[in-house]
């Protein structure tokens, strides 16, 4: 079993930054795909930004060039640098980790922009 246990949520002004923080512990293996996910109020969660063990990351349209996702393999850590916040960026932000062709997923937390 894997658990992810978020942190970095808040309320945050529009035009504003926020680092969303993920840490893996339990049985951990050294090839994944970790990744963020939101959902806001009455919509479907959606993906926001993936990394994988080799570097590799991937957007959706609507956060490149304002988030950036990272990693820190020798922490079992995975973050999520969001700039320049809108107001549809509000939801809760999920972490998920695959591996072994697994998903585990971490319990969210809140990110609101508003003014």
């Amino acid at each position: 079993q894997v658990q992810l246990v978020e942190s970095g949520g808040g309320l945050v002004q529009p035009g504003g930054s926020l680092r969303l923080s993920c840490a893996a512990s339990g049985r951990i293996f050294s090839i994944y795909v970790m990744g963020w996910y939101r959902q806001a109020p009455g919509k479907q969660r959606e993906l926001v930004a993936t990394i994988t063990n080799t570097g590799f990351t991937n957007y959706v349209d609507n956060v490149k060039g304002r988030f950036t996702i990272s990693r820190d393999d020798a922490k079992n850590t995975v973050a999520l640098q969001m700039n320049s916040l809108k107001p549809e960026d509000t939801a809760v932000y999920y972490c998920k980790r695959q591996q072994e062709r697994v998903d585990y997923w971490g319990q969210g937390t809140q990110v609101t922009v508003s003014s």
